[in-house]
């Protein structure tokens, strides 16, 4: 059973790799079905549907509530793949990953980590890789969700490029963006391209969905430095990608550094009485990152951002924060991602744990 989550492993390798080189590829050349990116997701995608197809006829590596939400995702995943080609032989372009067809995408993508961390959790305990694979996992859903961040971290430094007068992309991609917005090639239909959603997006997303995935980890793994080694993680192969990424002359783009002090801050908050836990952490990991990110803007690179937005993300993030608390010191949690275990007919495997 430990060798099918390892598969799994390696099939969430090949979509974040295809992933992070098919923004890139979007911000050089228009779209290409067939491009390189494409074709390595492709091939996360295709493990995945065998290693689904076998948990589903087999039930071995699965409960019926971990098949559920596996299955669930990856339908609606193959459902957004389609729609996303057609939406895009339609309008043409990559012109922002926040759309419709991406959102299904990124959301089954999300139901099917669940499932994944949810069987991991129950048939990896024993495997002497199990907590490096347990923050792996992690890091796959925190890659999603900040994926859509990515937009405007390679936006920033392509409308930089734009003004010294040695754009990114290729003249017709730029062409393309124009005629999307029905004006003459400028810096107006550059930025248009580039930075698409208002300034509050960033931060609030980056603080409320990328912190929020690393506070529910370190409260479910229980580790005390979770958060900060699964941001880390993810922080270093961004700039992994972003070398390799640099040496075959693609766009490059900001790397979220200030997130690891959020991160630690997550870590350290847990040391607080779980009574005053949500408000004071809240407040804490809000403060920091917007400081780490106010500073990273100043003395390195980031997306614009406004940062009165801290006033409501810390509200939000304190709600929650207790939100997550409440259910998971109630059960509620468990019975939320336990549903579906008596409705499904795939059988259990009665093959001893490791």
């Amino acid at each position: 059973m430990v060798a099918l989550y390892r598969w799994w492993v390696v099939a969430m390798a090949f979509k974040i790799a295809g992933a992070t080189w098919d923004i890139c590829w979007h911000f050089k050349w228009l779209r290409d079905d067939l491009a390189p990116p494409h074709l390595i997701n492709t091939v996360g995608t295709v493990i995945v549907v065998g290693l689904v197809v076998f948990h589903t006829y087999t039930g071995i590596g699965v409960d019926r509530a971990t098949l559920r939400w596996m299955q669930w995702g990856l339908g609606i995943f193959l459902v957004a793949a389609p729609l996303d080609v057609i939406n895009h032989r339609v309008n043409g372009l990559d012109i922002t990953a926040w759309s419709p067809s991406h959102a299904l995408l990124y959301i089954g993508t999300g139901l099917m980590s669940i499932g994944l961390i949810r069987g991991w959790a129950q048939h990896g305990r024993g495997d002497r890789y199990f907590h490096p694979i347990t923050c792996f996992l992690w890091f796959t859903v925190l890659d999603n969700f900040l994926f859509l961040n990515q937009h405007q971290e390679y936006g920033v430094l392509g409308l930089a490029a734009w003004d010294r007068g040695t754009p990114y992309a290729e003249d017709i991609l730029l062409q393309f963006a124009a005629d999307d917005l029905g004006r003459p090639l400028d810096r107006v239909a550059v930025e248009h391209f580039t930075l698409p959603v208002p300034d509050w997006v960033y931060p609030s997303w980056a603080v409320l969905t990328g912190l929020g995935t690393l506070l529910l980890a370190r409260r479910l793994v229980g580790s005390r430095w979770t958060a900060t080694t699964i941001a880390a993680g993810y922080l270093a192969f961004r700039c992994v990608a972003w070398g390799l990424l640099a040496a075959a002359d693609f766009p490059i783009s900001t790397v979220p550094f200030f997130l690891l002090a959020g991160a630690v801050a997550i870590d350290l908050s847990f040391q607080l009485a779980a009574r005053i836990r949500p408000l004071v952490g809240a407040v804490a990991v809000t403060a920091v990152s917007y400081a780490a990110l106010s500073l990273q803007q100043t003395y390195l690179a980031a997306p614009p951002s406004d940062y009165w937005s801290a006033v409501y993300v810390v509200v939000l993030f304190a709600g929650l924060w207790w939100f997550l608390q409440f259910l998971l010191d109630t059960g509620v949690w468990q019975r939320l991602v336990s549903r579906g275990q008596t409705t499904t007919g795939a059988r259990e495997s009665t093959t001893p744990r490791p």
